[in-house]
């Protein structure tokens, strides 16, 4: 289990988050990160999502150039 805290500062942030937990709550997939649940917890919104070992797909792609042709096989897969 991973946790992630994300501070909730603007209002269409709110809005955006609230829309993602929504998918992350009706889709579930093997290959996919799966959300568990969020808690709000003063002024920010807590993630539990499932652990993935390597890090976040945002520290990856800082250390690793891909060209699009391997983002998109990626993203299809």
């Amino acid at each position: 289990v991973a946790l992630k805290k994300m501070p909730l500062c603007k209002r269409s942030r709110k809005e955006l988050l609230v829309s993602e937990i929504q998918i992350m709550k009706e889709n579930r997939h093997p290959n996919i990160v799966n959300y568990i649940d969020s808690y709000l917890v003063d002024e920010d919104l807590w993630l539990v999502m499932e652990y993935v070992d390597g890090g976040t797909l945002t520290s990856i792609l800082i250390q690793v150039f891909m060209e699009e042709r391997m983002i998109a096989a990626i993203s299809r897969e």
